[in-house]
């Protein structure tokens, strides 16, 4: 680029969804970094109904990086922001500008200030990982936006790791493991993709909102006070300490031993052969166990309320009296249920059940309180509030004379798929960004 006056706007829109943990990451064994205690896996959801886009823009006309989060100017001056787009201008490349043939070189990213704004099509900070979708978003924009390649597999997966942990997984489509690893770098600690999003193509889930509030704990606190006090994590995930000698000897790893790499392996076997009783099996387990961690946390951490241990015994109630799972149960860091249905049929019968004992409320149009893939609204036969009243209530809670139905206790459902990971949006009206002013679109 020259020195002559330029006004000059590039940018690119890009998608990245959320993921939602079957083997929960909670606790870090360097802040700074973002390195685990221990390794996890999740789920992609469809970015369809779950995500966060994106637009990054560039211009020499810009006097300092900005950033807009769901229409609302923010600072970026968040050490998180700033490590990641660090990063970015470290691997930036020669790009050429299409539209006149201009080339940034790969030094000029450094002194071109980035606009960013970035919004989520679902709640931000209650428990649904929003942040994950955010930054897995920043860091594969800002890919496209400075041509990025990657030296090694999973390398932008560790820098979205240091915008929030579980960004990393949010990449890949599918089901994907983040590697802990064990160099005091970090750079071993990526994500990898388990299976694809169609390799399970049966597999629904359903995520009853309970609330969209912010959680009163963020997961960064209640993570720090866990590693501080809670036994039950060192039992999770236990760092075996070397003596001074045998640290100076190996100075650049770090060993961690653990007691949930068993649950590991069997999620990723259970997924491999899709194997939906022991895929149920473990994720239930972990996600009770991840909430006992918290409770066992000094001060004690409550992200479920009364409701979420309602959703828990509506499904424990099911899957005993069916005899198997028919779905399974995970809470992350809110009060919100992600249930996962072994197939559409058994979604179908899910969804009825939640409508049943979950009733919305009187004023609530059906097709606002069920978001997502409708088509599991159809095969659940219910197409009004009406349709609601008349559903019978489910052989095992026949036996549950007070059973309570309050309308509105849930927020609202959303009914979605394992999706894909981060990809491109093309079209131009994608654009959250003015590309004359470099604004943020009104």
């Amino acid at each position: 680029m020259g020195n002559e006056e330029e006004t000059w706007v590039v940018m690119k829109t890009a998608r990245a969804p959320s993921n939602i943990a079957v083997i929960k990451y909670w606790g870090k064994r360097d802040e700074k970094l973002i390195l685990p205690i221990n390794s996890s896996i999740s789920v992609t959801l469809d970015p369809e109904h779950l995500s966060a886009t994106t637009t990054v823009a560039a211009s020499p006309a810009f006097e300092k990086d900005r950033l807009w989060l769901n229409g609302k100017e923010v600072s970026v001056e968040g050490v998180r922001y700033k490590n990641c787009l660090r990063e970015m201008r470290a691997r930036a490349t020669d790009v050429v500008i299409e539209s006149s043939g201009k080339v940034i070189r790969k030094e000029d990213w450094n002194s071109l200030h980035i606009h960013i704004a970035s919004e989520n099509n679902f709640p931000t900070a209650a428990g649904l990982a929003s942040s994950a979708a955010g930054f897995a978003c920043l860091v594969y924009a800002l890919a496209q936006l400075m041509g990025v390649q990657e030296k090694y597999e999973g390398e932008l997966t560790a820098i979205a790791r240091l915008g929030s942990g579980s960004a990393c997984r949010s990449l890949y489509g599918g089901f994907v493991e983040w590697k802990m690893g064990q160099e005091i770098d970090g750079t071993d600690s990526i994500a990898v993709q388990l299976a694809e999003e169609s390799h399970w193509k049966d597999l629904v889930i359903i995520i009853a909102v309970v609330s969209s509030r912010q959680k009163e704990t963020s997961s960064t606190s209640g993570m720090q006070e866990s590693v501080k006090t809670s036994p039950l994590l060192k039992y999770r995930a236990e760092m075996e300490k070397y003596d001074e000698s045998v640290r100076k000897m190996q100075s650049n790893r770090v060993l961690m031993e653990e007691v949930v790499p068993k649950r590991i392996v069997q999620m990723e076997k259970a997924i491999k052969s899709m194997n939906f009783t022991e895929f149920a099996k473990i994720t239930c387990a972990d996600s009770n166990q991840f909430h006992a961690t918290c409770l066992d946390t000094s001060p004690p951490i409550f992200y479920l309320n009364d409701t979420s241990r309602k959703l828990i015994g509506l499904v424990e109630r099911w899957n005993r009296h069916a005899g198997e799972p028919q779905v399974a149960y995970t809470f992350d860091a809110g009060p919100n249920a992600v249930m996962f249905a072994k197939n559409k049929e058994v979604a179908a019968q899910l969804l009825q059940r939640l409508l049943y004992q979950f009733p919305p409320s009187a004023d609530t149009d059906i097709s606002r309180y069920v978001h997502g893939d409708q088509s599991i609204l159809e095969s659940a036969g219910v197409n009004s509030l009406k349709d609601i009243d008349s559903l019978s209530a489910p052989a095992e809670v026949a036996g549950i004379p007070n059973l309570q139905r309050i309308p509105g206790e849930v927020d609202y459902l959303i009914c979605t798929n394992v999706g894909k990971g981060a990809y491109v949006l093309g079209e131009q009206g994608a654009n959250l960004i003015d590309p004359v002013s470099g604004l943020l679109k009104k």
